[in-house]
């Protein structure tokens, strides 16, 4: 008989030591629930997600974002179906492809998220210097300048053909081989003259001078020459795009810099102020701040 309890016993502990080494059950993470959205109502019980966790709306709110105000009830993180708009991406740009549908709802289908993240091995510096507050304010104000130059990310060319034979300067010892005509404004900021596809093509690389066109083909290279004019360029301002925001010199002087000749010490107040109002909505879609300095 104490044979056969020593048995049972040494067989129960046998299982029990099986179960001991037995892997715990790894828990689940919630599925997110959708975006949450700054131009968006939420009512009590509605729910978002932000960062990567889930929130519900504990009474009516707008533009408030979750996780900074106590509107919002936090139900813990999420791990799947997205995760709201977190602006950390595989890809390192403080804009994620929602928040970049966000601020362009009827864009141009050339105009693609995936060409933007592709152009910004071009200037890595460009919202990747400084706190996350400027970097935000960088994208913002850059993307607010390009809104307001294509009417939203419509126009892949200038629309007003009458204007083509004017962008040859003719002086330059290169001339216009791709033609008169050949050098309009093309792309997210507009690129426009001989002279400034000849410049934009050498800095990137790439033969613009010859063959301006890829400027409305190729989507990434699009993307690139409002990335070279940005960083690279003063134009009629004092400083570049790139310097004015990570200076703290102001939204602006990042106008003042594309079209300040025109628009800046009173010569359009209506579309500086465009620029400003589009400069605004944007910082609110990322989450950050504008800084003082709005106008030129």
């Amino acid at each position: 008989m104490i044979r056969r309890v020593m048995s049972l016993l040494v067989a129960l502990g046998a299982v029990v030591a099986a179960l001991v080494v037995l892997p715990a059950a790894t828990a689940q993470a919630a599925t997110c629930a959708t975006a949450w959205s700054s131009s968006s109502v939420y009512t009590n019980g509605g729910s978002v997600s932000y960062n990567g966790r889930n929130y519900t709306a504990k009474w009516w709110t707008q533009n408030e974002r979750p996780g900074s105000s106590d509107v919002w009830a936090d139900k813990g993180a999420c791990g799947t179906g997205g995760g709201g708009e977190d602006p950390g991406q595989s890809n390192g740009f403080v804009v994620s492809e929602a928040q970049f549908n966000q601020m362009f709802p009827n864009r141009n289908p050339f105009y693609t998220y995936q060409g933007l993240t592709d152009a910004l091995s071009a200037y890595p510096a460009f919202a990747n210097t400084g706190s996350d507050e400027i970097k935000k304010r960088e994208a913002a104000a850059f993307l607010a300048n390009v809104s307001h130059e294509t009417g939203g990310l419509v126009y892949i060319k200038e629309v007003n053909e009458a204007n083509y034979p004017h962008y040859c300067d003719a002086s330059q010892p290169y001339g216009c081989p791709a033609g008169q005509s050949a050098y309009y404004g093309k792309g997210p900021i507009q690129l426009s003259w001989n002279f400034n596809y000849k410049a934009a093509g050498d800095a990137l690389g790439i033969d613009l001078l010859n063959n301006p066109y890829l400027v409305e083909q190729n989507a990434a290279i699009a993307w690139k020459t409002g990335l070279w004019y940005w960083n690279t360029q003063s134009g009629p301002g004092t400083m570049t795009g790139h310097n004015a925001i990570v200076n703290n010199a102001g939204f602006g002087e990042t106008i003042r810099s594309i079209n300040g000749a025109i628009e800046c010490n009173g010569g359009n107040p209506a579309q500086v102020q465009s620029r400003i109002d589009k400069f605004t909505q944007f910082t609110q879609v990322l989450g950050t701040t504008t800084g003082s300095n709005l106008s030129c």
